[in-house]
């Protein structure tokens, strides 16, 4: 008996070890997901100026990324409930960083819109197997833990993103950021791929396997999915915009060089993010232990939230500024975790990789596939300002739908915070 309880007890430790490394290995690789992500909004100003290009143009280029970002998610999908999962997340990775790096070769804007377009494929594939990968070695009730954890690198890539843009390209000119910031990726993906085993997949789900959340026809009946992803859809709508014109309307409004702007809404991004994404994992795995629908509401709180700054940034005195989107995007960034984990309970492992695959399109489809080069239109025919008070109209109804949709949470258990073992 003592024999079998030492054995038992290593495998425990062992599934933990390869769980923790999967961990951080993904967290790094989303931190470069991002940080290659955000390098365009840090040097809009620059390719505008060399290519000559309005707002609507550039509000393209990032469109144009969540364009085939969204069109290669169903397939995605499809191949990561089939196949595993590991060799995907390398190939994704490896695409999007050449992808990244010939965006910087790039010298019309017709091949930069290509070249950033194909940045999108490759972050598609890792965006829907990472999280559906960590599912499976974390339980219902760890998931908003982890994934606050591994979606911390949203706001610190999109700042490092930023910032790596408007410092290094006022400096070397607007390619050299994409260049620097493509090979860290690759070297991650070879760290994954010599260190992590894949594990069981459906090994640390502990709610009931019903239809609507293990069949395809059934995630299409499924509210506590399907409110989740419309709401975050959304609050996807701002954010895209937000993110793509705020070292622009720094810029602007604000008088900033590229590279102050860029710094400025890198520090924001940064530090709040950082600071939000923490704050709303903590107080929603706290609040879940009163209220199961506790995911739902802290990340229907944040948007409506963040409103009055938003008005006071976009609208409001020049010294309403800085101050104002330090606010705002705090409560932006409180839902980072809990919503994501939302979704990914909402469903059951056979079709977790299929209904992030259709999350990602419908939030980008509705969300920043279109704000960017629609705040871009807006921008041109009247102002930047009138432009971006149209993400404040989406957070309201972010907001609105996830209240709605908080009465469909799933009741989580509670279970053992151990991970599956690995296969």
């Amino acid at each position: 008996m003592a024999a079998t309880g030492t054995a038992t007890g290593d495998t425990r430790i062992s599934a933990a070890r390869t769980a923790g490394m999967a961990l951080f290995l993904l967290t790094s690789l989303n931190l470069f997901n991002f940080i290659d992500r955000y390098v365009l909004p840090g040097v809009q100003p620059l390719v505008q100026k060399e290519f000559s290009i309005n707002d609507a143009q550039i509000g393209l280029l990032t469109s144009a990324f969540f364009f085939t970002y969204m069109l290669a998610a169903p397939l995605t999908g499809w191949l990561g409930d089939r196949f595993p999962r590991k060799p995907l997340i390398v190939a994704g990775a490896l695409i999007w960083s050449a992808a990244t790096l010939l965006t910087g070769t790039v010298h019309s804007y017709q091949a930069l819109l290509l070249r950033h377009a194909a940045v999108g494929i490759g972050e598609a594939t890792f965006s829907i197997f990472a999280p559906a990968l960590l599912a499976d070695f974390y339980p219902e009730t760890d998931r908003n833990r982890i994934l606050s954890i591994f979606y911390l690198t949203i706001p610190v890539g999109g700042a490092f993103g930023y910032i790596t843009g408007g410092i290094l390209g006022q400096q070397f000119g607007w390619r050299m950021p994409f260049m620097v910031s493509a090979l860290p990726g690759v070297l991650i993906a070879l760290a994954f791929w010599l260190f992590v085993r894949e594990p069981q997949r459906g090994a640390a789900d502990r709610l009931a396997p019903t239809l609507d959340r293990t069949t395809v026809g059934g995630i299409l009946r499924n509210a506590a999915f399907l409110t989740g992803t419309l709401g975050l859809a959304a609050w996807t709508f701002a954010v895209g915009g937000i993110s793509t014109f705020l070292p622009t309307f720094f810029h602007r409004f604000g008088g900033y060089s590229v590279a102050h702007a860029g710094l400025a809404a890198g520090e924001i991004t940064a530090v709040d993010g950082l600071l939000a994404t923490i704050v709303g994992g903590w107080l929603a795995q706290r609040w879940m232990r009163r209220n199961h629908r506790a995911l739902y509401l802290i990340s229907a709180w944040g948007s409506l939230l963040a409103i009055p700054a938003g008005v006071a940034v976009f609208f409001g005195p020049h010294w309403m500024l800085l101050p104002g989107a330090w606010i705002a995007e705090f409560f932006l960034f409180l839902n980072t975790g809990p919503l994501n984990a939302a979704i990914v309970n909402s469903v059951a492992a056979p079709v977790r990789s299929t209904a992030i695959a259709l999350n990602l399109f419908l939030i980008h489809a509705l969300g920043d596939a279109t704000s960017p080069h629609l705040i871009g239109l807006v921008s041109d025919r009247s102002s930047l300002r009138i432009g971006m008070g149209m993400t404040l109209v989406a957070l309201i109804v972010s907001g609105a739908i996830l209240f709605g949709g908080a009465r469909f949470a799933p009741r989580l258990e509670e279970s053992p915070s151990l991970s599956g073992e690995p296969s």
